[in-house]
């Protein structure tokens, strides 16, 4: 019999020390059944808009920090989407919680069903840098509303809007039930070592594969939001001109830097050369001929993330922009021509400010190649034919299609956003963030009246028979 040396437990780091610490807060605040209660739920969710209210100047000043964002895109993207999603769920919240009454079999009458729903209790919100207030303040929302106690794990790469929102969040919501922790690898490291109830991760598929095997752990149930490579294809039969209005806006928002923004555009042969003068119309329109001093156009988050983009400039010819300046963070709004269909710029999600044009004859052509990719989080199709729509949403899969615009489909708060497969599992916003921080539960009320013996052994054929008919 072999005896199997037993290793001292390694000593705890700072990090896991202050992640434990702040886990049995909330456990404690969740099991105390503080989070329950409707109206502390409600007056939360009015804390969180009055939060992003009160700092729209701080939040902005953070956003203009990390990532060169124009005021424009911080009000509207980050705080009044954050705003508009506290407030829609505040005002639907009784609703919302009510149990669901629904049918009890005779074989079990009398009674009551219901289904009702629960929260999972102490959640772990990771966030991205793109969006940096908005892609955690979005899903805490839902935990807030479902009843949930939260832990946000801002990224570090956006540090000013990390330090703020841990100011923010410590200042106006309740401390029992909410923080953010700050830090680097090694937090988020500890914080995947411990057990949550439901964990919410917004990044990229590397990191979600991660987060997903650190929750299998503790059989812990995740929502992941990815992204990948998002298709867009123009048609003979589109508006040229509203289409490369509404594809620039989309994809050069953020600098480019948006989970949902078309990747690359599939155009029909035939007005290739029309569309691509269009395209350059409104880069020029929106961010002039410079677009380095248009005070509406960001910068990228880092110089390693500039000069990734940098190197990908190279796949194509620009037909406008191509310029990088590595130190400065910044790159041109590009369009790209002649790309191969395996260079670089095509393999995964570009998240920067370069759109490939690739001409396509028959439909076929851009329908084949987006199914041999994994399904994208966003799909875009601009056409006047209906029919050409349905049959481009019917033979493909993604998280989202939209026909005729780009991005603005997440300003609905009565659309789920989430992926499919690669691009993501989970959704949220508005209702949908209820139902993802909520259990399902299900609940039968009985009295002790008409306790049946039927339903006890021993059985007899007869009494099986007559139990059988009534299941």
């Amino acid at each position: 019999m072999s005896v199997e040396t037993v290793q001292p437990p390694a000593p705890a780091t700072t990090a896991a020390v202050e992640v434990v610490a702040v886990l049995q807060t909330l456990r404690g605040a969740f099991n105390s059944g503080l989070t329950r209660d409707l109206a502390w739920r409600e007056g939360q969710l009015a804390a969180l808009e009055r939060m992003v209210v009160e700092n729209e100047a701080a939040i902005a000043e953070a956003l203009k920090a990390d990532l060169g964002k124009p005021f424009g895109e911080a009000s509207t993207a980050e705080i009044d989407f954050v705003r508009k999603e506290a407030a829609h769920a505040r005002k639907h919240l009784r609703r919302w919680s009510r149990p669901h009454r629904t049918a009890t079999p005779i074989a079990i009458q009398p009674g009551k069903s219901f289904i009702e729903a629960a929260p999972y209790g102490v959640t772990l919100i990771i966030g991205a840098w793109n969006y940096p207030f908005q892609l955690v303040l979005a899903p805490l929302v839902g935990a807030i509303a479902a009843g949930n106690c939260a832990v946000i794990k801002p990224s570090e790469l956006a540090a000013r809007s990390s330090a703020l929102l841990k100011q923010l969040v410590e200042g106006y919501l309740d401390p029992r039930a909410f923080a953010v922790v700050e830090g680097e690898a090694d937090v988020s490291t500890a914080l995947l070592a411990q057990r949550f109830d439901l964990i919410f991760y917004t990044g990229g598929e590397r990191v979600g594969r991660v987060v997903m095997a650190a929750a299998a752990r503790h059989l812990t149930p995740v929502v992941l939001e990815l992204g990948g490579q998002n298709p867009c294809i123009v048609d003979e039969t589109a508006d040229l001109a509203v289409a490369a209005r509404r594809i620039v806006w989309g994809r050069f928002l953020n600098a480019g830097q948006v989970c949902v923004a078309p990747d690359h555009v599939y155009v029909a042969a035939a007005v290739e050369a029309r569309l691509l003068e269009e395209l350059k119309r409104a880069v020029t329109a929106m961010f002039g001929r410079d677009p380095k001093q248009s005070p509406d156009f960001g910068r990228i988050v880092n110089r390693r993330h500039a000069a990734r983009l940098q190197a990908l400039l190279a796949d194509g010819r620009a037909v406008i922009g191509g310029e990088a300046d590595v130190d400065a963070c910044y790159v041109a709004p590009t369009i790209l021509t002649g790309v191969a269909a395996d260079a670089s710029v095509m393999a995964e999600e570009i998240f920067g400010p370069i759109l490939p044009v690739l001409p396509y004859e028959a439909l076929d052509r851009p329908l084949a190649a987006i199914n041999a990719r994994p399904p994208a989080l966003a799909l875009y199709a601009f056409t006047r034919d209906a029919a050409v729509a349905d049959r481009i949403i019917a033979s493909t899969r993604s998280g989202s299609a939209t026909i005729n615009d780009t991005v603005v489909f997440m300003a609905n708060p009565n659309l789920p956003f989430g992926g499919v497969g690669a691009s993501g599992m989970g959704a949220y916003h508005g209702r949908f963030s209820f139902e993802t921080f909520s259990h399902r539960r299900a609940v039968l009320r009985r009295g002790f009246a008409l306790d049946a013996s039927i339903r006890y052994p021993p059985f007899s054929k007869a009494k099986l028979a007559l139990l059988r008919r009534m299941a």
